[in-house]
């Protein structure tokens, strides 16, 4: 059986990389692209900066600066609008993980059309859309090298998984300098991001030679540099190393799928209104504990590439100390349990069910070691609260 593997078309990285903007657009034969960020950007100079490049590169952009944290289909309104407005033959995803999504959505909306409940996982979608441009400022979602969008259902608060081809950077320009202002809540949320997807990517049962390679890379690296970055904002050699590891997670689970702990966050995310990344944070220790039996000599990797287990420890120790490791991640940066974030117990009792039956709707969990059962899903929740 054939494994297909899909990566952006450009991939510029290093320190000062998104100069480079302008002769990304060239090489592409952009003339009218949409730089699609949100207000932070705007107000920190950023996107001043970039709408700079674009100008001087003799391009016409335009700049939509609406997008929310963790977009709604309520949210894609006014960009698609933007994008008709502007005749915009691509898309430039400028921000975190919240504007790149956005941009994906509306590089398929505007050439797919429909809504986006028709791009709802299965999928894949694969038909006409806008070139997409990423340009990351955080290290963690890896949108920039994923063919995935997640986009929540304004109705029923459902965050949905969109994926395909379509979605997928046809360029990205990772440059580490712009995450250097990221806070340490930040940079512990979306560093801890990078990691789910590198762990799940490698433990998938759509796990291959290639993702292996890209997620154990970013294993080594995260274990080394993610409490340097939360600690000192200004490490540069972090920062990079962070950035570096964050695409490379992001290429991983682009060709292995990611599993259950992404099952599981996103309807947190759709109901509690929780970043994604911290989302993932919160279930990262008990799924993986409940995930291991099913390949207790892949999270034992993990753990050695982690350095959080010796490579002649027996795969059950090195696995066990793996938990062990997450979990002393997690209260090092300071992760919350979903009661200390100010969750509300009656609330998330109440949606328990609801959540478990959108996380296996997902697909998500079919790729878990351990596909877990609605009820085990139910007690995970309650688990992790």
């Amino acid at each position: 059986m054939s494994t297909s593997i899909s990566f952006p078309r450009f991939l510029r990285m290093g320190p000062g990389a998104v100069e480079d903007l302008g002769q990304v657009l060239d090489d592409l034969g952009v003339e009218r692209p949409l730089l699609v960020t949100d207000a932070f950007m705007v107000s920190t100079g950023a996107a001043d900066r970039v709408m700079g490049i674009i100008a001087a590169a003799g391009k016409t952009g335009a700049l939509f600066a609406e997008t929310v944290p963790d977009p709604t289909t309520d949210s894609l309104t006014a960009g698609v609008a933007a994008v008709a407005a502007h005749d915009a033959d691509a898309v430039i995803g400028f921000g975190g993980g919240s504007p790149m999504d956005t941009a994906k959505a509306l590089s398929v909306l505007s050439k797919g059309g429909g809504v986006m409940r028709d791009y709802k996982a299965p999928g894949p979608y694969t038909g006409p859309a806008l070139p997409i441009i990423a340009i990351p400022t955080t290290a963690g979602s890896g949108s920039e090298a994923t063919q995935f969008t997640v986009i929540t259902d304004s109705e029923s608060d459902e965050k949905m998984l969109c994926p395909g081809l379509s979605f997928l950077p046809i360029a990205s320009v990772v440059d580490p300098e712009l995450t250097m202002s990221m806070p340490p809540r930040l940079t512990a949320d979306t560093g801890v991001d990078a990691l789910t997807h590198a762990i799940e990517a490698y433990v998938s049962k759509k796990a291959n030679p290639i993702s292996d390679a890209l997620a154990l890379n970013a294993m080594r690296t995260i274990g080394r540099f993610l409490v340097r970055a939360y600690t000192d904002g200004d490490d540069a050699e972090a920062r990079a190393a962070m950035m570096a590891a964050s695409t490379q997670a992001g290429m991983a689970f682009s060709n292995a799928s990611v599993c259950l702990v992404h099952g599981m966050s996103r309807p947190i995310g759709g109901h509690f209104h929780v970043a994604h990344g911290l989302s993932n944070a919160m279930l990262l220790p008990a799924i993986t504990a409940f995930s291991i039996p099913g390949a207790p000599e892949r999270y034992a990797e993990c753990a050695r590439q982690l350095g959080a287990a010796h490579e002649g420890d027996s795969n059950d120790v090195a696995s066990a100390a793996l938990v062990t490791y997450i979990e002393n991640l997690c209260a090092t940066v300071e992760v919350p349990s979903p009661s200390t974030h100010g969750i509300d117990a009656d609330k998330w009792e109440k949606l328990v069910p609801l959540m478990a039956e959108q996380a296996l709707a997902s697909g998500s969990p079919n790729n878990n070691p351990v596909v877990p059962t609605a009820q085990q899903i139910e007690e995970l929740y309650r688990q992790v609260f």
